[in-house]
């Protein structure tokens, strides 16, 4: 079994109570099989804990009023870690903030941004990531799997990577480069004609693809608001009331004085942003490779490479909205701590539904 990590998966380390929210609230924990039948098996009185704590039917821990999972005490600490030992987690709790795709002799293993410590690795990071590859022992087989196209994706997603690493490239040419490569794969897919993904992928790494992507970007006249993009969040399924209240609170700060005053608005940030925060576009570089990562080479199994290419950029415009919506709330002030705080919330409320990730790619096709 071959194993990809980023390169700075292992310097991760959890801050327990120390951290400024707890990934032990907010949403349902599911239970695997095995930690079940462990848990029926304690004894005593704190076993007599775990059996109130654990609902059998839909196989998660119980939460109280303010969903906070019903092992976390009062100084965010887990008290079936306490009592038990890292051994007595489940598989859920045990792997966290580590995210898996498995495909047929491979794994993939990221951390999710929904985790405030990885959100600030993400958005501290200065230098481009890159990827680490080992095996390891065991195989598994999955029907149905392409593995022809899985190897064609792991090429593109490598071509797609270099070309969000070069920074040579304004960010926009590097989000028209990634668009108009999957844009253009997905029509050879569609009819499979698969070799000639190859020559796309190469055509899209060229100085004239650059060239002419520069010149579509600065030849464009129309200028639309991301309004609409902003709109389908409220499509999605909310996962805590408190998100809910900062979507209308930004999306007023926003847009709500109208579409000239936006722009005029943007302008104001863009200028703030390139004297005050000239990191910006690595940091928009550090999470589209995030998503890519993570989401891209899924489409072995539905063939949908450019939903996933848009769903990434999207996100990402999606995160800058809410940064400049906190900087207008702020009067004029946006620090690196508010950016973190507003990734790792939005990557909770999108990332850990699996039916708001199939609902955002199917919006994102508008």
């Amino acid at each position: 079994m071959l194993y990809t990590i980023p390169d700075y998966y292992k310097e991760f380390r959890c801050t327990a109570n120390e951290c400024e929210d707890t990934c032990c609230a907010g949403w349902q924990i599911v239970v695997d099989k095995k930690s079940l039948s462990r848990y029926r098996q304690i004894k005593g009185k704190f076993g007599k804990r775990v059996q109130k704590s654990v609902n059998w039917k839909t196989g998660t821990f119980r939460q109280d009023q303010e969903r906070r999972c019903a092992f976390l005490n009062e100084n965010n600490l887990c008290d079936l870690y306490t009592n038990l030992g890292e051994r007595s987690l489940c598989r859920t709790c045990r792997l966290y903030p580590r995210h898996i795709e498995e495909f047929e002799g491979v794994r993939e293993i990221s951390l999710s941004a929904s985790c405030p410590e990885v959100a600030r690795m993400l958005l501290d990071r200065k230098s481009p990531v890159t990827f680490k590859t080992y095996k390891k022992a065991g195989e598994e087989e999955y029907e149905d799997f392409d593995p022809f196209l899985f190897s064609i994706l792991q090429d593109a997603r490598d071509a797609i990577v270099k070309i969000l690493q070069n920074r040579e490239f304004a960010m926009n040419v590097r989000e028209g480069l990634i668009l108009g490569m999957t844009h253009d794969m997905q029509r050879r897919i569609q009819s499979r004609e698969l070799f000639d993904c190859y020559s796309v992928i190469e055509r899209y790494q060229t100085e004239k693809a650059a060239e002419f992507t520069k010149n579509v970007i600065a030849n464009g006249t129309e200028k639309k608001t991301s309004r609409r993009l902003f709109s389908y969040l409220y499509q999605l399924e909310l996962l805590r009331e408190d998100w809910g209240i900062l979507l209308v609170e930004a999306e007023e700060l926003l847009y709500g004085s109208g579409e000239s005053d936006y722009w005029k608005k943007r302008a104001e940030f863009e200028a703030w942003r390139k004297e005050y925060l000239t990191e910006w576009d690595i940091h928009a570089e550090q999470l589209l490779v995030y998503f890519i990562f993570t989401y891209f080479v899924g489409a072995v199994y539905d063939g949908a490479v450019y939903d996933k290419t848009r769903f990434s950029v999207s996100m990402v415009h999606l995160i800058q909205e809410l940064w400049m919506a906190r900087w207008l709330k702020n009067k004029g002030e946006l620090t690196i701590e508010e950016m973190v705080d507003l990734l790792y919330r939005f990557s909770r409320e999108i990332e850990h539904s699996d039916e708001n990730l199939k609902r955002a790619e199917q919006l994102m096709r508008k």
